[in-house]
């Protein structure tokens, strides 16, 4: 069975998992872009480009009600600016942790760009309007909802009929590549975390929830379940992250 949500270590319930999930952002705030791009060689500007392009069509519509959540420091929203024309609607990007989102925002105040608006706000109980939204997106930030289910029942109440929703995560490829990239995301990667934000727990947090993530063909199934329709996992390099697609269906 999968996972129903993050859990990091110490965790009792879902209630507690939210609270530790977001002392944890809170903290690594400042370091968290250095650490991402180093972590990843650069390679997740790239998954942000493809995710934002693959939602073109909507992106580009200037009228389009469109949702980061779990939006962190603001890089996925930055990706999706750049098909938004000036004068089109503002993208809403929403964290919960006020940390990363008070980095976002000050991504978003660079003059000459189309316009975002950062709000805190909880995936699970979002303060939006029913049927409201043309499409959501979330990279890297569904993966630490304590209830995947409740998370995905909340942006199907929130979509509109027909709206899209976009969920970019990390996988654990099969493999040579897998079993080489496991050495390095289980032992590599918390080492330099470790040393460069002075913290154990954020990433060696990492790893575990990736290994406790639903594989595609769990979330996929998930996705059929909270009645999602053109349900799909597109991998990225190798299977390192991919992205899920889903489309509200049309009627409920």
């Amino acid at each position: 069975m999968p996972s129903t949500g993050a859990r990091p270590a110490g965790s009792e319930d879902e209630a507690a998992a939210a609270q530790d999930v977001r002392r944890m952002f809170d903290s690594i705030a400042p370091r968290y872009d250095l650490l991402n791009h180093l972590l990843s060689a650069n390679i997740d500007k790239l998954w942000w480009r493809r995710t934002a392009q693959r939602f073109y069509s909507v992106v580009a519509n200037p009228d389009a009600a469109i949702l980061d959540i779990c939006c962190g420091t603001g890089d996925m929203t930055m990706a999706l600016l750049k098909h938004r024309a000036r004068d089109a609607r503002p993208i809403l990007a929403a964290d919960f942790s006020h940390g990363m989102l008070s980095r976002a925002a000050q991504k978003f105040a660079r003059p000459g760009q189309p316009a975002a608006i950062a709000l805190e706000a909880d995936a699970l109980h979002l303060p939006l309007r029913s049927d409201s939204l043309d499409l959501i997106v979330t990279a890297f930030g569904f993966r630490n909802l304590a209830n995947y289910e409740a998370g995905l029942r909340e942006f199907h109440r929130v979509l509109k009929p027909g709206g899209q929703l976009g969920i970019l995560e990390f996988s654990e490829p099969g493999g040579l590549v897998g079993k080489l990239y496991a050495v390095y995301f289980r032992r590599i990667l918390p080492a330099i975390g470790r040393t460069i934000c002075g913290q154990d727990g954020p990433y060696s947090y990492l790893p575990a929830s990736v290994e406790r993530f639903p594989s595609p063909n769990e979330l996929l199934a998930l996705l059929h379940a909270a009645d999602y329709t053109d349900c799909a996992w597109q991998p990225y390099t190798f299977g390192i992250a991919g992205l899920y697609t889903a489309t509200r269906g049309e009627v409920g």
